[in-house]
């Protein structure tokens, strides 16, 4: 059974499949790392960009058992195929911003971001690669264990994947220029 943990950058992708990954005694594949082994990540202003073609074919050859894939490139290199479960972590932009803001992004990169989680592009991306096997999980609160229950929850079955909508908590405050106006 191969689980995916997605998202956009800062919802907790590897905080969660670290722990993820101890319960279940199942092997990390993180996308990211594996693009950078390989050589893959191209410079570009304040992004890297990826050879998606090639790390599919990388990908491809590694995931041959039971394991955790990591990563927010998930649906665009990844076989449907090989997936048993997507699971896309949410957070609220307001969180991400303050997550951002210690990792030094820019404000350009700060509003890419969390625009990108607000419209939910990497959702919709997720839901278009993997169909019904995707699960959305609110990471707002930053319970690891009640992520990881929900998680369990969702392998089994269990749930269905939860109604996040940012768009209208940021319109209900008012702050749409805040995410999406230079």
């Amino acid at each position: 059974m191969s689980i995916v943990i997605t998202g956009t950058p800062g919802v907790g992708k590897h905080t969660v499949g670290k722990e993820l990954s101890e319960k279940s005694k199942l092997e990390i594949i993180d996308i990211n790392e594996i693009a950078k082994n390989s050589g893959l990540f191209e410079q570009n202003d304040e992004s890297n960009d990826v050879d998606t073609e090639k790390l599919k074919g990388i990908l491809r050859e590694k995931i041959s058992k039971k394991c955790i894939i990591i990563g927010h490139l998930a649906p665009y290199v990844l076989d449907k195929e090989k997936i048993n479960t997507v699971i896309v972590l949410r957070r609220s932009p307001y969180q991400l911003i303050q997550v951002y803001e210690k990792r030094g992004y820019s404000d350009k990169k700060i509003k890419e971001n969390t625009s990108s989680e607000i419209l939910g592009i990497i959702t919709y991306d997720a839901i278009n690669q993997f169909q019904d096997k995707v699960i959305q999980i609110n990471n707002t609160e930053g319970n690891i264990q009640e992520v990881l229950g929900k998680i369990q929850e969702a392998i089994s079955g269990k749930i269905n994947s939860e109604e996040v909508d940012w768009l209208e908590l940021v319109t209900r405050n008012n702050d749409l220029k805040k995410f999406f106006v230079d």
